[in-house]
């Protein structure tokens, strides 16, 4: 009897030994899939706020993995945006006791930046939240990329400008009727003059440096506005909000011909160029509508000698014919 029970004795403790060396091999494979992928595991107790993390979680935040955890400390590594959010969000998973998922920023006690992807579950013991648990990913590379497709997507690779997608999204959203905001001021369609010649005498190197010119003037003459934005070839456009009445529109309008009528120096010549401006105040109209009376300002602009500003009025502008709305 006694070696009978023996006998089974040694079949459990080899068995307990297997179980613990399989769960040990399952625990360094999650360990190495966990830190190739940079997702941790962490945990905080409600009670105290006690904090328990895998090791690639002291990693996204450049700790020693035996430094002791303070969740208010911990905190404070979040930019106050994403903290902000992570306050909000964990109130109400705890309040709900489901849970939550946000994308946060940090700064890492190296100081280096990083986003982390946070994913929640609330733990509850008759029917009261005790625990959150989840896990943390380095999502940094992920938003870099995504930040430089979003950027391609919206802004103008030479110039650094909004282009042509994001001022036709932006016009819409100005235009539209809100009780919360007032509509956009006016649309100002900015055309260069002589710019082709310079294409054509000295070539699309001179073009293009002079169209980098050109948007740093623009900026450096638009502080405050809406948008600026290169919207075809030589073609600009500025979103003017409602702050700024007739006087200052038409004030903008002679500093943006004044900066860009100076020469740009390229190859020890000094390339000349202009600018006529074609302004059409917001009065309730759609988008595109608004879009043709500037353009027909700037052709009103160039009919009367070019480098200078007209502003669209229906009376005046009735005898103009613009070729581009025909």
């Amino acid at each position: 009897m006694i070696a009978g029970l023996e006998a089974r004795l040694e079949a459990q403790a080899a068995l307990i030994r297997e179980q613990a060396a399989s769960l040990a091999h399952s625990q360094k494979i999650f360990d190495r899939a966990s830190a190739a992928a940079r997702i941790g595991v962490w945990q905080c107790n409600l009670a105290d706020q006690a904090l328990l993390w895998t090791d690639v979680v002291y990693d996204l935040f450049d700790l020693p993995r035996d430094a002791a955890l303070d969740r208010s400390e911990i905190v404070k590594c979040y930019t106050p945006a994403s903290a902000a959010e992570l306050h909000a969000k964990r109130s109400k998973g705890i309040a709900e006791r489901t849970g939550f998922g946000l994308d946060a920023e940090i700064v890492t006690a190296k100081g280096n930046r990083r986003w982390i992807r946070i994913t929640a579950s609330v733990e509850c013991e008759d029917g009261v939240a005790v625990r959150i648990f989840g896990m943390k990913q380095d999502i940094t590379e992920e938003k870099i990329l995504a930040d430089q497709t979003r950027y391609l997507a919206e802004y103008d690779v030479m110039t650094g400008l909004a282009n042509r997608s994001l001022f036709q999204s932006k016009l819409a959203e100005l235009t539209a009727p809100s009780p919360d905001q007032p509509a956009l001021g006016a649309l100002l369609l900015v055309d260069l003059d002589g710019f082709k010649q310079i294409n054509d005498t000295f070539g699309h190197i001179a073009g293009d440096e002079c169209l980098k010119e050109v948007a740093r003037r623009l900026e450096g003459a638009c502080v405050g506005v809406d948008l600026v934005s290169r919207i075809g070839g030589d073609e600009f456009a500025v979103l003017v909000g409602p702050g700024l009445d007739l006087a200052k529109i038409s004030e903008l309008a002679r500093d943006i011909i004044d900066r860009l009528g100076r020469p740009v120096g390229h190859g020890g010549r000094a390339l000349k160029l202009g600018a006529s401006i074609g302004i059409a105040l917001y009065e309730e109209c759609t988008p595109s509508e608004l879009l043709v009376r500037a353009d027909t300002a700037l052709y009103a602009a160039k009919f009367a000698g070019r480098n200078t500003f007209r502003m669209f009025k229906a009376t005046e502008m009735s005898g103009v014919r613009n070729p581009r709305a025909a």
